[in-house]
């Protein structure tokens, strides 16, 4: 319970009606969760304004509301808080509600299109191998160093980011790497926080239904870097071409990672397989059981991080070694009669062609790489032809399915991927919507030292049609339908 008045002590406010001295137990910006005593923000979203529902949450409980526009009707003895950007506003009551948290933990901020969750899931697991309590905010998972709190979003709403903030606080939490996507920086929900370093992964097609271009993305990306202040580091991957435009107006100290440009860690694949790789980084070779030349970047940019804030190589390599994939990226295994399974989460043009390239770059000679993709439905639909004109290039056959068609026509969305497969591979592309009878088919159509690899969905567990969540897990399914052959 925190006074109102402590609450809004940093909020630039325009209009204040009523008083500040109600006490508040919580915040929220969904009007169906108000609770008794609660400050409500009204905020403007994509689809619809919560200014429409403030009578709602003051029937609920509600006895403040932030707004950018007051009422003209107005119920007594509630407060109402006039400001320019409501979302800039909740940000800032946030922090001060739950006792500004990231100012008390060192908060390490992920972004880019491909990497983050592995790179941030790593560091977790690679800091509390060490020994240190940490705190991780992916979108696989939430953890409180090893309590686990289920994720919806790869980065929270900016009153539950706080809220994890403070519990890893409490809990006695030395860091916190977090997932910091671009609709967090457009929506606000990182706005605020101290970050102690920052690292950008990569930039390619992605989230355009959002964003509109691909340079309002890069702005929503370089946003994050504005943020750090001056005694923060911001690590880049200098062999992306817009590694050094993303961090042209930050402060921090900057570091470069990277396998082909000069770079402050560079990175070199000495040998790769299906069981993991061999590395030179800064002139020490390591063997890790990530796989390919993206984890490899990956790989790298944690060996960075951990050295930024102080590590010393020869105390966490070994632990670093250790660390197996993320669940859904690139999972590997072993089928019957020595089919290769792999799942992953490749969900972008960019993403997509890393695990082909790296799977073809492993493969035995005259082995086959048979390919299950499918397309989101309510997202970018630009990619879709992309997608399977990808996965036709580098795969001897393609089964073309569903993924999350969501409020889509899943038939729409194949027919859209169709028409990206160039003349000459149709023969070997087919279509079938339903996703485990096109897992089945590709494993009927592999015989012993094939690949066959499932992308788009990796960790889920479920598959969304029509708004509603049906249980279904890739990497369930293959291991089923390979086990049988």
């Amino acid at each position: 319970m925190v006074k109102l008045s402590a609450i809004i002590e940093n909020v630039k406010t325009i209009r204040v009606v009523g008083s500040t001295e109600s006490a508040i137990t919580s915040l929220r910006m969904d009007s169906r969760k108000v609770a008794p005593d609660s400050l409500f923000f009204a905020i403007k979203g994509l689809t619809s304004d919560g200014h429409n529902f403030i009578p709602q949450a003051i029937e609920t409980g509600a006895v403040a509301v932030v707004c950018e526009n007051i009422p003209e009707t107005q119920q007594e003895g509630v407060t109402y808080l006039q400001v320019d950007d409501a979302l800039v506003a909740m940000a800032v009551c946030a922090s001060s509600f739950f006792g500004n948290p990231s100012e008390s933990i060192s908060l390490i901020g992920v972004t880019g299109t491909n990497g983050k969750t592995t790179i941030a899931t790593l560091l977790f697991k690679l800091f509390r191998a060490m020994g240190y309590r940490c705190g991780l905010i992916s979108t696989v998972r939430n953890m409180i160093d090893d309590i686990e709190i289920p994720s919806t979003h790869t980065t929270p709403d900016v009153i539950m980011l706080n809220s994890l903030l403070a519990g890893m606080v409490e809990a006695g939490c030395a860091y916190c790497f977090i997932e910091v996507s671009s609709h967090a920086t457009e929506q606000k929900r990182v706005y605020g926080l101290t970050f102690s370093g920052g690292i950008f992964t990569n930039i390619t097609h992605d989230h355009l239904d959002y964003h509109g271009t691909f340079a309002n993305y890069l702005k929503a990306k370089q946003r994050f870097f504005e943020m750090l202040g001056a005694d923060a580091f911001a690590l880049f991957n200098n062999d992306d071409r817009n590694g050094q435009i993303m961090l042209q107006t930050c402060r921090a100290d900057k570091y470069s990672y990277g396998l082909k440009t000069a770079v402050d860690y560079k990175c070199r694949v000495v040998e790769n397989h299906f069981d993991g790789q061999l590395l030179n980084v800064n002139g020490e070779e390591v063997w890790t059981r990530l796989i390919g030349e993206f984890n490899a970047y990956n790989f790298t940019a944690i060996y960075a991080a951990a050295t930024l804030v102080g590590l010393k190589p020869v105390e966490f390599l070994p632990a670093l070694s250790n660390l197996t994939a993320v669940e859904g990226r690139f999972q590997y295994f072993m089928g019957t009669g020595g089919i290769v399974g792999i799942v992953d989460y490749a969900h972008t043009p960019d993403a997509l062609t890393n695990v082909i390239e790296t799977i073809n770059g492993i493969r035995k000679s005259g082995s086959s790489l048979i390919t299950v993709i499918g397309c989101g439905g309510d997202r970018d639909a630009a990619k879709r032809p992309i997608m399977a004109q990808i996965a036709s290039k580098g795969s001897d056959s393609v089964v073309l399915t569903s993924d999350n068609p969501r409020s889509e026509d899943p038939n729409e969305i194949l027919a859209q991927m169709q028409a990206g497969i160039p003349i000459g591979d149709k023969n070997k592309v087919f279509t079938i919507e339903n996703r485990k009878e096109a897992i089945r088919t590709a494993c009927a159509f592999a015989k012993g030292g094939d690949v066959v690899l499932v992308a788009g969905k990796g960790h889920e567990k479920y598959q969304e049609i029509k708004g509603v969540k049906y249980p279904f897990d890739d990497l369930a399914v293959l291991i089923e339908m390979l086990n049988k052959q």
